[in-house]
């Protein structure tokens, strides 16, 4: 009976301490903006527009080396210093640009993508316009990811105008096959490893200066991507003996892969699980959270992980994907009457995997469960998890140390990445590959990025050169 009474006494206790903790806890507010100089982000606009108006669609497992080589030249009209004094390598359409520093300790990568996803529907200015119009620039490319491509080249541009040599060597990346997984990066990073060399700090896509990243914490915060998932492309493949629909049998294919398909998305068979990187991430947020409810709840991970764990799923898909592997159902085929019943129907689907559940693990839950509807799998491409950086180690708060240099006011936070990324394939020749981009993402920007309208907001494209700019320098500081 003592021991009864023992338990309600310590779980009112600890939630006292929870409640004094939230109740002392400094309130802050995101108020970061980028109020730069007019004429300052209309003349960076103007190369963003240049490059946008330029299309480098690229087409999977398709070599258009002659269509980026042709970008290539636009890239030397905009920046001709850089061209001039770096040590510039083409590999099949892919750029990689070598900048001497006064050590070759430490050596950093700068790099974003050349290459855009096609750009398909009606839009309100044309994708390939690169029109210059309230306050944005508008285009396919323009916030995936040419701004970015086009900050650290004028970054660069503008340090060797000053006659700037970097501390430590740079150089400078760009594929033209990531939109699609390609071998782009994975050529640059052989050509890399031919040379030896062991980069200290990566920064490429990914995280970004996000507008209100999660449901409740308004405002602007550098999300910086820490790791990717891996992904996994899957067909599963249910078959029969067919017939004709007057006379169904039960277990028809589609049926079997329906059930499947229900069985998975009612009881999803992989773990959740709240990664240090994800609670590190709650846990900057949560002064800045608009409610007392979830400054409680994020501001004591301690306490209520267990809770947000089984909760955040209903809350939010994004926050969701960062807890475990997920697997979404994207293609299916049958048969090509109505009246038939297919011998064969198929389902495809995407897996994304998380580091406590990864490829392998993954993959094999996922065959268990398609075989107990008797359906067939099959793999068609596999990549598993890309290794955290330490969020805790050098290089990480160098990243978080120019952030704040850079956008004063600005709050920082680890992020997981679900998507991919080429860093990815840097991770055999770095151990600190970040991912963050620094241009503002609003909603709108997230929401043209490969959809309609895509364009990206030209008073943060100063604010992106310097950031480069000061990551440069960073390693003599």
């Amino acid at each position: 009976m003592k021991y009864l009474l023992i338990i309600p006494a310590v779980i009112v206790l600890l939630l006292l301490i929870a409640l004094v903790r939230t109740l002392v806890m400094p309130k802050k507010k995101s108020d970061y903006r980028a109020n730069e100089d007019e004429q300052e982000s209309i003349r960076l606009a103007g190369k963003l527009s240049e490059m946008i108006k330029y299309d480098t669609t690229s087409h999977t497992d398709i070599s258009e080396v002659e269509k980026f080589l042709g970008f290539h030249k636009l890239l030397e009209k905009l920046f001709p210093l850089v061209h001039e004094k770096l040590e510039k390598t083409e590999i099949d359409g892919n750029l990689l640009y070598f900048w001497k520093g006064e050590s070759s300790e430490k050596p950093i990568l700068l790099m974003s993508h050349q290459d855009v996803v096609p750009a398909e529907g009606e839009w309100s200015h044309e994708p390939f316009s690169g029109d210059i119009d309230d306050g944005k620039v508008w285009g396919r490319g323009a916030a995936d990811t040419k701004a970015s491509v086009m900050a650290f080249f004028e970054a660069v541009e503008e340090l060797l105008a000053e006659g700037y040599t970097p501390p430590t060597d740079v150089y400078l990346a760009s594929s033209c096959t990531e939109e699609w997984g390609g071998d782009g990066a994975p050529k640059i990073v052989a050509e890399l490893k031919r040379r030896g060399i062991e980069l200290y700090l990566v920064c490429d896509e990914g995280g970004a200066i996000i507008t209100d990243p999660i449901g409740g914490i308004n405002g602007n915060f550098a999300m910086v991507g820490v790791f990717e998932k891996g992904h996994a492309d899957v067909k599963f493949t249910a078959r029969s003996t067919g017939g004709h629909a007057s006379a169904p049998s039960k277990n028809t294919p589609i049926a079997r892969l329906s059930a499947f398909i229900t069985d998975v998305e009612k009881h999803s068979p992989f773990k959740k699980k709240l990664l240090p990187e994800v609670a590190a991430m709650f846990s900057t947020l949560a002064p800045y959270a608009s409610n007392f409810g979830l400054r409680f709840f994020l501001g004591n991970i301690w306490l209520f992980k267990p809770l947000l764990i089984a909760l955040l799923p209903s809350i939010s898909a994004q926050a969701a994907a960062m807890l475990k592997t997920t697997i979404a159902f994207t293609m299916q085929s049958g048969s090509d009457a109505y009246n038939v019943i297919p011998q064969e129907a198929t389902l495809g689907a995407n897996m994304r995997f998380i580091p406590h559940q990864g490829e392998k693990e993954s993959i094999e839950i996922i065959k268990n469960l398609a075989k107990k509807y008797d359906l067939e799998t099959e793999v068609i491409y596999s990549s598993d998890y890309s290794e955290p950086v330490d969020i805790n180690g050098e290089a990480f708060h160098l990243v978080e140390n120019v952030i704040g240099e850079t956008f004063p006011g600005l709050a920082s936070s680890p992020y997981v990445m679900t998507g991919a990324t080429d860093a990815r394939f840097y991770q055999e020749i770095c151990k600190n590959c970040v991912r963050f981009a620094p241009v503002i993402y609003g909603p709108e920007q997230m929401k043209g990025m490969h959809g309609l309208n895509e364009n990206m907001e030209y008073n943060c494209l100063p604010g992106a050169v310097r950031f480069y700019k000061n990551l440069i320098k960073a390693q003599k500081k």
